[in-house]
């Protein structure tokens, strides 16, 4: 996940947006009406995102990171379908899009998933819960991040992925850097946020761009070669790749035109991401071998771009992904900590992670706990553990919000609930999937 940047110079950053934004956040507590009367009445017309922000936004939540890594995942189990993999992974995403779209304009708000839990359900404890998720999912997003940046970081250095210890050294070490970052209040500006989207996205068009006319038919034929069940695995175990949509519904009173754009900017950035990802995956399985990708399946996109692009192609690639989980990284734990602080406040943690530096209002009990569950986690877990648990703790978050909105269709416009109960068995069939 990488928390939204923002848009314009003269714009906060998606990270201070955060901040001003928790102090009225009140998803768990039953003040609703305080954030459901809100609107972007508070936000000054020059400043409000347009629809082309609110697409860019939900694109670089999305594509952080894991794209770099799940991507040898989705070939070594799907084999010549991992394009249909992807596909697969983003209509279920599309579904769940439409169901967090018609949440959001119905209860606008700072809450996000915990609002719409809320309304569903009528307990504290369900929202609590969806804190909880949240939490933990975060964490393993943030796992996975790290740990791209140790094995591209290894083999850009002359390593060999994990067969290095180096990996584990880079895991720890960006963590660690970043946590200093954060307790001493330096944040990168929306600018430089935006400069890495634009860059990374840049980069992944030349891959496929180019990519796509040395792809080799041979490797793409028969498209299933590895059986439907693993297709349907593949998608499932990258879903991780998919998260950071839900993030947008959060800026509804920030936006123009939320009735039209926050529907729009959720479809279109999903598409977008679809797109970005089937073409990646059809160059990468038209140019590696089946023995590369079980070689180098933890870096396998730069190894892809060596058959092309030579080993300039490898270093651009591993560039991409450094500065893009680093970015990742930086993002999300900012916005994981708050989460937290947020979450003891409301008492759905204990009250220590809700301690603060009087000088700068950081709540470092809460940056220490998650950066230190984070180097645990992606020092003892492969990279397929932190996919499977990140994938499956967002499916299980996305089934949460697609039953919310099967149960809030008279109260939202839902033109039928037939896209909701197709989320909610997509998003549960993928859960189980990864869970047999």
């Amino acid at each position: 996940m990488v928390w939204p940047p923002a848009l314009k110079k003269k714009r906060s950053s998606a990270a201070m947006r955060w901040k001003r934004s928790s102090a009225r956040w009140k998803g768990m507590t039953g003040n609703k009406d305080i954030m459901d009367s809100r609107r972007n009445k508070s936000v000054p017309a020059e400043e409000l995102l347009t629809l082309k922000e609110v697409i860019a936004m939900g694109v670089g939540g999305m594509v952080g990171g894991g794209i770099f890594s799940v991507l040898g995942l989705a070939i070594a189990q799907a084999g010549h379908a991992a394009p249909v993999a992807f596909a697969l992974g983003g209509i279920v995403a599309l579904l769940t899009g439409i169901s967090y779209a018609r949440l959001g304009i119905a209860f606008r708000s700072d809450g996000g998933s915990f609002t719409y839990l809320e309304h569903a359900f009528k307990h504290p404890n369900i929202s609590g819960m969806g804190g909880w998720l949240l939490l933990v999912g975060y964490i393993g997003t943030m796992a996975l991040y790290a740990f791209t940046f140790g094995v591209y970081g290894t083999a850009m250095l002359g390593g060999s992925g994990q067969v290095s210890g180096m990996h584990h050294l880079l895991e720890s070490l960006i963590l660690l850097i970043f946590l200093g970052i954060n307790l001493y209040g330096v944040k990168a500006s929306g600018t430089s946020e935006l400069i890495i989207v634009t860059v990374k996205m840049l980069i992944l068009f030349l891959f496929g761009g180019i990519g796509l006319f040395y792809a080799k038919p041979d490797h793409l034929l028969p498209v299933f070669n590895q059986g439907y069940g693993g297709v349907v695995m593949g998608a499932a175990l990258i879903f991780v790749a998919y998260e950071g949509f839900e993030l947008i519904p959060n800026a509804a009173n920030e936006m123009v035109d939320p009735q039209q754009n926050l529907h729009r900017g959720i479809l279109w950035s999903i598409s977008i991401t679809i797109a970005v990802y089937v073409l990646v995956s059809i160059v990468a399985v038209g140019n590696l071998l089946p023995e590369e990708v079980i070689r180098y399946k933890e870096y396998a996109l730069a190894v892809a771009a060596k058959p092309f692009l030579g080993q300039a192609g490898f270093q651009l690639i591993g560039l991409a992904a450094l500065f893009s989980t680093a970015s990742a990284i930086n993002a999300t734990m900012f916005g994981t900590a708050r989460l937290g602080m947020v979450m003891a406040t409301e008492k759905a943690l204990p009250a220590v992670f809700a301690f603060r530096r009087k000088q700068n209002n950081i709540p470092w009990v809460s940056l220490l706990v998650i950066t230190g569950l984070t180097i645990v986690f992606v020092n003892l877990a492969n990279l397929t553990i932190i996919s499977s648990f990140a994938s499956s703790t967002f499916l299980l978050i996305f089934a949460a919000i697609n039953l919310s909105a099967l149960r809030l269709r008279t109260r939202i416009e839902a033109g039928g609930s037939g896209v909701a109960v197709a989320g909610l068995i997509c998003t549960m069939a993928s859960w189980l999937t990864l869970m047999v």
